[in-house]
């Protein structure tokens, strides 16, 4: 009896083992199968029709960018372009009305220049608009050239006489100024006219 009680005992151990080894796998063919349904339903979720108007719409929003920025693009151009051609029109109205006190005072010379022969008079006047006219080139940046003892620089200075015989410590200096120069901003505007010992 007791070896018939052993061998029923190892079967049913053999029978709680095998369905034991066979319970395990079922919860993994459960997930595999889950996982299916998963990939399933995300390819469900991902209609090829839905991702094309997906794609439609951000092609359609890039477009509307694209066009806006060229548009931008154009206004700052134009805009750009009027202030350039308004500078160009009225940029020298500064220097003008710089000059416009300077011009008055001719008017006033010429006119009590009629009422004086005293040549003094008229020296000292033309003098003074003289120094006045200088002040306002000043203000707009424009400076004259220095030349007087200047070693010859033609960044500054144009040639136009050479002067030989001069010696070794005129050799190229500035001996005469035929036409001042002038720099305006530290650009020269006008180079001075000079004549350079040999």
């Amino acid at each position: 009896m007791k070896e018939k009680d052993k061998i029923n005992q190892e079967e049913q151990e053999l029978e709680e083992n095998t369905e034991y080894s066979e319970n395990p796998e079922a919860p993994d063919d459960v997930e595999v199968t889950e996982a299916a349904e998963d990939v399933e339903v995300t390819m469900a979720e991902k209609d090829p029709d839905d991702e094309i108007a997906n794609l439609k719409s951000q092609v359609a929003d890039l477009h509307d960018k694209y066009l806006r920025s060229v548009a931008e693009f154009d206004n700052y151009r134009k805009r750009t372009t009027k202030e350039k051609a308004e500078l160009i029109l009225n940029g020298g109205s500064n220097a003008v009305k710089a000059i416009l006190p300077v011009l008055d005072d001719m008017e006033r010379a010429i006119a009590n220049g009629e009422k004086t022969d005293d040549p003094q008079v008229l020296r000292e006047g033309m003098e003074l608009i003289y120094q006045k006219f200088q002040k306002a080139l000043e203000g707009l940046g424009v400076k004259l050239i220095e030349t007087e003892d200047a070693d010859f620089d033609v960044d500054i200075h144009e040639a136009v006489a050479m002067v030989p015989g001069m010696g070794d410590d005129k050799k190229g200096k500035v001996i005469d100024c035929l036409q001042h120069g002038y720099k305006m901003n530290d650009k020269v505007i006008r180079h001075a006219k000079v004549a350079v010992g040999q």
